[in-house]
């Protein structure tokens, strides 16, 4: 059976057995029967992480340190409110914290970009906070709500999402208010110029 540890793009963490390209997390969710409580985050530090690092072995949320979490690609991670790792994805990391100081004029910590993006992401009572936008200010990498469904916007297209992959793409629009569900500051660093890794099924250059 698979275990919950699979975050979509509106914020759920759910059961499934479609595998990810990125691993992250939130601090210890999981307890000994290898199932989440009610908790879904113990820190700020909202993290992706690539899923092989200098060969180590690990089994999935048996240890005590952090619950594995798992995304299609970066574009779902950022939806879900994460961040690049510091460690394992340094280069990432710092075109994100490049791509946050040009739309903010001061280069910040990853303390700071946690505080901030935390407030944008998910309110006291566990909810996703969303927002509304029209589509045509919005940058490729960027996860809306369209038809009622999580899609990813790049510059000609919306491409469903599904945990196994990208669907048919879809033309976009040019004007249509939608709800956004990357959270403000990650759509602040895609505007500026940053490039997610995306899911093959996705096919497309952003």
């Amino acid at each position: 059976m698979p275990l919950q540890n699979r975050v979509l793009p509106d914020g759920q963490i759910v059961a499934v057995s479609a595998r990810g390209t990125l691993t992250g997390n939130r601090g210890i969710l999981h307890g000994p029967g290898r199932t989440l409580g009610t908790a879904r985050w113990r820190h700020k530090a909202w993290i992706c992480c690539v899923l092989d690092w200098q060969g180590r072995k690990r089994q999935v949320m048996t240890g005590r340190n952090w619950t594995e979490l798992f995304f299609l690609d970066e574009a779902t991670a950022f939806a879900a409110g994460h961040r690049p790792c510091a460690y394992c994805r340094r280069a990432a990391y710092n075109r994100y914290q490049a791509a946050w100081a040009l739309h903010s004029e001061t280069t910040p910590s990853a303390p700071q970009m946690d505080a901030a993006l935390h407030t944008a992401r998910v309110t006291r009572t566990r909810q996703k906070i969303t927002f509304v936008a029209d589509l045509s200010d919005l940058p490729s990498g960027t996860f809306i709500t369209y038809h009622d469904a999580p899609h990813l916007v790049t510059r000609q297209a919306l491409h469903p999402y599904t945990p196994d992959g990208y669907g048919a793409s879809l033309l976009r629009p040019a004007s249509a208010t939608v709800r956004v569900l990357t959270p403000a500051p990650s759509v602040a660093v895609l505007a500026a110029g940053y490039a997610p890794d995306l899911h093959s099924s996705a096919d497309i250059t952003l």
